[in-house]
Formats: C-alpha cells, sequence, structure tokens
C-alpha cells in the first residue's frame, strides 16, 4: 500500500469517525428536543380533573336568574325559571323543532329531563350554554316582546348571535333555524335544594 493510500485511509478512517459520533450528537440533540415535546401531550392537572363533577350553590340564585359554571370546559346554565316562564313552554310545541326532545335522546337528554321543562325539577334549568350548529354561545333573551333578530311574540329564551338560532327557555331549538338540536342537559342531581351536582346523576 503505497504512502497516499494509507493517509487516504487514514483520512477516510477520520471522517468515519467524524460522521458516526456526529451522528450520535444529533440523534441525542433530537432526542432532547423530543423529550418536551412528548411530555406537552401528557395532560395537565387541570385538564385531569376537567371531566369531574362540578357542585353548584343555587341558594342565592333567584327566580328569573341564571348563573354559570363550567363543566369540562363547557359552560353550564342554571336559569331560575318564573312561574310565567314556565307557563310560556306548553305554548311553544308546535313552533319547536324538537319539542319532546326525541333526537339524540342519550346523548343530549337524559331521561330523568325528557319532559317540558328538560328538567328534574321543573323551576331549574340546568344546560349546556353551547349553540347545537356551531358551537357558539347563545345570548341570554329573557325580555318578552318584541326585539331585533326575534318575534312580535316572543316569550324568552336564548339567541345565538352567529346565524340567529333560536331557543326557549328549556333549550328547545325553534324550527327553520340552522342548530339541528336542542341544546345539551348534562347529567345533574340535586345534593339538597341548595346544592346541585353536575357531572353526575346516579341518585337523579
Amino acid at each position: 500500500m503505497s504512502e497516499a493510500q494509507a493517509e487516504g485511509g487514514t483520512v477516510d478512517n477520520s471522517k468515519r469517525t467524524w460522521l458516526i459520533a456526529s451522528g450520535c450528537v444529533g440523534a441525542v440533540g433530537g432526542m432532547s428536543v423530543a423529550v418536551p415535546f412528548v411530555s406537552s401531550f401528557q395532560p395537565s392537572e387541570k385538564a385531569r380533573a376537567a371531566g369531574a363533577a362540578v357542585e353548584a350553590d343555587i341558594s342565592a340564585l333567584k327566580p328569573g336568574e341564571k348563573m354559570t359554571v363550567e363543566w369540562r370546559g363547557k359552560p353550564v346554565w342554571i336559569v331560575r325559571r318564573t312561574p310565567e316562564q314556565l307557563a310560556s313552554l306548553a305554548k311553544l310545541t308546535g313552533e319547536l323543532a324538537d319539542p319532546q326532545s326525541e333526537r339524540n335522546p342519550g346523548e343530549l337528554t337524559p331521561e330523568y329531563a325528557r319532559n317540558e321543562a328538560r328538567s328534574i325539577k321543573p323551576e331549574y334549568l340546568v344546560v349546556v350554554g353551547i349553540c347545537s350548529h356551531l358551537g357558539c354561545s347563545p345570548i341570554d333573551k329573557f325580555q318578552t316582546g318584541a326585539q331585533p333578530s326575534l318575534p312580535s311574540d316572543w316569550t324568552g329564551g336564548f339567541l345565538c348571535p352567529c346565524h340567529g338560532s333560536t331557543f326557549d327557555l328549556a333549550g328547545r331549538v325553534f324550527k327553520n333555524k340552522p342548530a339541528p338540536d336542542n341544546m345539551e342537559v348534562p347529567p345533574h342531581m340535586y345534593l339538597s335544594d341548595a346544592k346541585l351536582l353536575i357531572g353526575e346523576d346516579k341518585k337523579a
């Protein structure tokens, strides 16, 4: 073997060693970058707790008022309906797309809420405040009578400002609106007259 060839072999071996070393460093570097990225997929404490049931104190809720609690990252509305608001529900049957909550009952309406008021206790509405069309959050329209984007005989309910879907005070969608379904009634039960548990309904 000539001196040049020997030198060439030495150079090749050196290059080979350098390439292997660089590859290892690169692999280690890649792993150091990948670890934090993978760890970002681990659920946070908040995310793990998001599915837990939420307790709501309704003792201070007055007739005609609404409170909001968060459950699974969703707004859950609790409305204490007045006798007049409850009485209006029976008059709307012919105007509603699904007055008996027969569409997707297992997904949207628990058995104990498949009634006109869509509730365990008629006085209280418990509903997820999200429109079934594109996931927007409707706004309160409890005042009765003619108003912008509402009919002249409006009896109170909710209006989705995104595409005009309207819901009555039981979360039932009106006919000929973009929203295909009523609002979701989440699993819930009463721990007492003043305490409501959202997310569980074992005793309901």
